[in-house]
């Protein structure tokens, strides 16, 4: 059933919306975070946007949304809030079930919104689940947050204790190869796959620079990209009671406290990540977009052969 999903949305959403997933299937490591902060980057650009919550359990992003709606009317602020909806779970008799009313409620949300916005900013589970391994599916770019450390690099690979050498990978990282692959047989689409790390140190050390090397190494292998993300600030923790992001006015009415040089210094990291994800959002990123099209359906074609080897 999840191939043929995979096609059926594939087939709907193409010419429509880019799909940007903030995916991993560890807690903790900022999905819901920066899939907020990318929506409203988004909309500070003047693109439309909308945005999808399947964690039907925790809802993060789903809060993050009712907070900044509930905080503009508090504060009477005019604030970028995205168009937004969250696929509840299904409690069916049979697996086969529930996971096909998730479907259609994906399915019928994105139909509302896709052909209707620019870009859909999807926030998944930190588990494996149906709707988490769809969502990878559609994916136009894949962003895996993970905190800079080797707990969070578990989740894409193991490594030998000594040598810090590669010795298999994760469960993740294989999901997200079978997801490109059937992305390419749904229709023909190259999933662009970008590792963010976020809480880094502001001071090198030893640990981080392994963690680059190993990165760097693994990166080649899975074919995915790095970025820098969030680092260690507490503003990033008091946004979102509040429903703000560090692109947001810092006056002190808005804040309801007095800004300081590490909120311009968020600013300026959120920047660095929307610019290091490379998205269709300029020239550049758009013919990037057309390349990249244009590659897999080159690839995707056989090869033809002179008349020397006709039989």
């Amino acid at each position: 059933m999840l191939l043929s999903g995979v096609r059926d949305l594939a087939d709907k959403k193409r010419h429509s919306a880019h799909v940007i997933v903030c995916g991993n299937e560890k807690g903790g490591s900022g999905k819901s975070t920066t899939a907020m902060h990318i929506a409203v980057a988004l909309l500070k650009s003047g693109y439309r946007v909308a945005t999808v919550d399947l964690d039907g359990r925790q809802l993060s992003l789903t809060r993050y949304v009712e907070n900044r709606r509930r905080w503009a009317r508090t504060a009477r602020l005019t604030l970028a809030i995205p168009q937004h909806f969250h696929v509840p779970p299904a409690r069916r008799d049979s697996v086969a079930d529930a996971e096909s009313e998730e479907f259609r409620q994906l399915t019928d949300g994105l139909g509302d919104i896709e052909s209707s916005h620019d870009f859909v900013v999807v926030d998944t589970p930190g588990s494996d689940s149906f709707l988490n391994r769809l969502a990878h599916r559609i994916a136009d770019t894949l962003v895996t947050p993970m905190n800079d450390s080797f707990i969070d690099f578990d989740v894409l690979a193991r490594i030998d204790p000594v040598s810090h050498e590669i010795i298999e990978h994760s469960q993740y990282a294989i999901a997200v190869r079978d997801a490109r692959r059937e992305r390419r047989q749904a229709d023909n689409s190259i999933l662009d796959w970008v590792v963010v790390r976020n809480r880094m140190s502001s001071i090198t050390s030893r640990n981080e620079q392994k963690i680059d090397s190993c990165l760097k190494n693994l990166a080649m292998q899975l074919g995915f990209r790095l970025a820098d993300g969030i680092s260690e600030r507490v503003m990033f923790r008091e946004f979102f009671p509040i429903g703000l992001t560090a692109l947001d006015d810092f006056e002190e009415h808005v804040l309801n406290s007095k800004p300081t040089l590490s909120h311009l210094a968020a600013r300026q990291e959120i920047r660095q990540l929307l610019s290091a994800l490379r998205l269709p959002t300029d020239e550049y990123g758009r013919k990037r977009a057309e390349a990249r099209r244009a590659y897999a359906e080159a690839v995707a074609r056989p090869i033809a052969l002179p008349d020397i080897f006709a039989n």
